[in-house]
């Protein structure tokens, strides 16, 4: 790949993992592109991407245009006179005139089994959904919603009690892996990409905050892949006294005759609720403004056994 001209766009740790293996395989991007630095912390401080404290760090260019329907920004993209440019989790639409540019079009890096899970969250659709299987798809970037052909697909198994946060990092690094792996056959035209089968094609929409409250009318698997989908972001949370309490472990329990949001028991082994079938045995829990506890901690705290949470 000597002499070949890369940009690459991606701004959290998911986009970091790809740039940094191509850093270390000698691909040095001529620029990075990265959102803009955001409001972070208690303080709300700027805070930058891990994309652009690593690029600083390597004296690689950054840029951080609010959009990219700009033209002063299509222009500036055009003289880099790019081979290809590398995409992953950069969290800006593209538009045509964008994709156009690069001699060999923009590559995304996506945390999914493309035709699944398109979209913004494929991590926490594929665990919601009760996958056994996720992946990552290396796709050539067209104007539709990850509807792109793709070059190359690699499964991983999601295991029974993995949350989103570790499955992300076994992802982010599989991204990287196969990015360095496909990369020179992508660019020397030896590997051709396959259209994407739209009958089996899903969505993975934003995730919003409500998204993770917790119904004890649902089942104790539905519920118990919520807790793991939202960790670690934005934490899977039901109400208690008024507090909005956040969930971060839990595992499955039988049935239990109570109605369902009935805490059944509270001790070091867990607190038990039950469920609309089954019942959820919660390990670890936080409460607002506080620090995360086991669940033994959090029932020293309150009176529970008994009480009806909603």
């Amino acid at each position: 790949m000597s002499g070949r001209r890369i940009l690459f766009a991606g701004t959290p740790d998911f986009a970091l993992a790809s740039l940094r293996a191509l850093c270390d395989s000698g691909v040095v991007p001529l620029a990075i592109y990265t959102q803009p630095d955001r409001p972070a912390g208690r303080g709300k401080k700027l805070k930058a991407s891990p994309v652009k404290e690593y690029a600083l760090a390597q004296n690689i260019e950054v840029r951080q245009p609010e959009t990219l329907k700009d033209s002063d920004v299509s222009s500036e993209i055009a003289k880099f006179a790019a081979d290809l440019m590398v995409v992953a989790a950069y969290g800006l639409i593209l538009p045509q005139a964008i994709l156009d540019l690069p001699k060999q079009g923009c590559l995304n890096v996506h945390a999914s089994l493309l035709p699944r899970w398109r979209g913004a969250a494929p991590i926490q659709a594929a665990i919601l959904a009760g996958d056994d299987q996720t992946g990552i798809s290396l796709m050539k970037m067209t104007a539709g919603l990850d509807s792109g052909p793709v070059f190359a697909r690699q499964s991983v198994r999601v295991g029974e009690s993995e949350n989103a946060g570790e499955v992300h990092d076994r992802l982010a690094l599989l991204g990287g892996q196969m990015l360095c792996e496909r990369l020179p056959d992508i660019l020397e035209g030896r590997l051709e990409a396959e259209d994407q089968d739209e009958s089996l094609a899903t969505y993975a929409g934003k995730v919003k905050r409500n998204d993770a409250a917790m119904n004890w009318g649902d089942t104790a698997v539905e519920l118990l892949r919520q807790v793991r989908a939202y960790n670690p972001a934005p934490g899977a949370f039901f109400e208690l006294d008024g507090e909005q309490v956040k969930c971060w472990s839990a595992t499955m329990l039988d049935g239990q005759s109570e109605a369902a949001g009935t805490v059944a028991a509270a001790g070091r082994d867990g607190i038990d609720v039950v469920c609309g079938d089954g019942a959820l045995r919660m390990l670890e829990l936080q409460r607002p403004g506080r620090g995360k506890v086991s669940a033994g901690e959090f029932a020293n705290q309150l009176s529970l056994s008994g009480k009806r949470l909603s």
